[in-house]
């Protein structure tokens, strides 16, 4: 009698720390691999280490620098990726091109954490083929023992006159919807500009820049700014923050003439090994905790409306993550501009080779 009743303490135990998240049963359907592509420094890496650990999921991650550099690696034929973090337009141009599978949001129940503002997004109707991850901008960052105040103009950028007076050492994004766009913006237009007069405009403008550019760099920009070596630079929000959390002298402003507001996704490739795997993962990262983990090592803004309550309130108070409603308006979401993206590719190189 005893015997039963210690084998019916252990299993009540054992479905209870299932339960709680501490211990999982084995799940004869997961993979004993997962691979991620992702950009760098893009997630804490105790996630993965929590998740193996849970799961039994051994996760590897690879990096890339672009959306372009991501597309250009499927193409190519690259089979080997399970999960994959590309940003909003990116999903349309996968989608359009065959490279995405369809989500079983049945695998994926903490999907009901996102906010509102993230369903059904005009990239992806339905979120047939992604999940929002993070949320930013792209802005300027810049080195505050440079500048007695935040250098909050595009022109800061893009003017001979300001730069001659203030800075002189630019880094610009290696990405040419974002580079391009910046100029655009500037100009004022849209950062999603298809008219060539307009892109012609943009790369005399950039072409024009170059004399102070130091590197054209979107793994590291915000490491030349933390060391000196450029006194201001577009980039993303979250990785300036990063930065500032071990440099003193970096901070990032939100130009005033707006700019480029984007979301990472999580999609599956449709020739990944492991599509019931990669689910469970995004259904991992959509728990609160996990989500506000990645918030919390990013500093960029979470689309879990559930993860609010466990992110770090500094972060929650800065206005450049989450800007306010004034700010918000003037943002775009790059999309995909069609056959012009031959135009911006055509136009990128050429100015990089001026």
């Amino acid at each position: 009698m005893n015997r039963w009743l210690s084998l019916i303490g252990a299993l009540f135990l054992l479905a209870t720390l299932s339960g709680s998240g501490l211990a999982a049963a084995p799940d004869p359907k997961l993979a004993k691999e997962l691979h991620v592509f992702n950009w760098s420094e893009y997630i804490d890496p105790e996630i993965y280490r929590d998740f193996e650990q849970e799961f039994g999921v051994k996760v590897t991650e690879d990096t890339f620098a672009s959306n372009e550099d991501l597309l250009a690696k499927l193409q190519a034929g690259a089979t080997g990726y399970d999960l994959i973090v590309p940003s909003d337009y990116m999903v349309n141009v996968m989608h359009q091109l065959d490279l995405l599978a369809e989500l079983d949001f049945a695998n994926i129940p903490n999907f009901a954490n996102v906010a509102e503002t993230f369903l059904d997004p005009p990239y992806d109707p339905g979120n047939r083929y992604s999940v929002p991850y993070q949320w930013g901008t792209t802005g300027i960052g810049y080195d505050t023992n440079f500048f007695e105040e935040p250098p909050d103009s595009l022109a800061y950028l893009f003017n001979p006159d300001v730069l001659a007076e203030t800075a002189g050492r630019v880094s610009m994004l290696n990405d040419s919807r974002e580079s391009i766009g910046a100029a655009l913006k500037y100009l004022g237009y849209s950062v999603n500009s298809q008219d060539e007069k307009e892109l012609e405009e943009a790369k005399q403008i950039l072409i024009q820049q170059k004399e102070w550019v130091t590197a054209y760099e979107s793994d590291g920009f915000e490491d030349l700014l933390a060391a000196g070596e450029v006194d201001l630079g577009l980039g993303w929000s979250g990785d300036y923050f990063m930065a500032a959390e071990e440099a003193d002298n970096v901070w990032y402003t939100i130009p005033k003439e707006g700019g480029v507001i984007w979301t990472d996704n999580l999609a599956i490739p449709r020739t990944a090994p492991s599509q019931y795997t990669a689910e469970v993962f995004i259904n991992y990262l959509l728990r609160p905790e996990v989500s506000a983990k990645v918030t919390n090592y990013t500093w960029y803004g979470s689309p879990n409306e559930a993860a609010t309550e466990f992110i770090d309130p500094q972060i929650l108070e800065e206005p450049a993550i989450y800007p306010p409603a004034e700010v918000m308006e003037k943002l775009e979401f790059l999309r995909d501009v069609g056959e012009a993206t031959m135009i911006y590719d055509r136009m990128w190189t050429e100015i990089k080779l001026q």
